[in-house]
């Protein structure tokens, strides 16, 4: 079996799978990063969202022998104590309902305010459409997008 080192919130990490393993089990099941979550399978959702070198990327979709040497991000990695302002704008808007796809919403909404920190409303929707909340706590994630952004500027 294929051997691949990579560079997980700044940590390199070997793991042994087959060159077309999904990233997301490979962080799931063998470095025990589990704070990316497993929702469709076919990038359709966003719940696996990672950033690989800076953008928000479908970890689902992203085969382990393509992740080679990219910097790699997960919701663990965003900052040590969980105080990046998008996880304090999270918290002071109360979106969390049933949490499942928060981490995905997070991890998108950071890279969305690295590349945009003054967006507009519709600048925000548009970058939060692609991911889907079951609990539909879409005006509370806008909402918590617009409170990171003032925290960011």
């Amino acid at each position: 079996m294929p051997t691949f080192n990579l560079k997980i919130n700044n940590e390199t990490h070997t793991v042994e799978a087959d060159m077309d393993t999904p990233l997301l089990w490979v962080l799931r099941d063998q470095i025990d990063l589990v704070g990316t979550k497993y929702g469709c399978g076919i990038g359709q959702c966003g719940a696996c969202t990672v950033h690989v070198d800076g953008t928000a990327t479908r970890s689902c979709l992203l085969q382990v022998s393509q992740a080679e040497g990219m910097n790699i991000t997960t919701i663990e990695g965003l900052s040590e104590h969980g105080d990046h302002p998008v996880q304090q704008a999270w918290k002071e808007v109360d979106v969390p309902q049933c949490g499942y796809c928060q981490a995905g919403q997070i991890m998108t909404a950071s890279a969305f305010l690295d590349k945009n920190p003054n967006p507009t409303e519709t600048q925000i929707r548009n970058a939060m459409h692609g991911n889907i909340c079951r609990c539909a706590a879409y005006n509370n994630i806008e909402e918590a997008v617009k409170v990171a952004a003032e925290k960011l500027s």
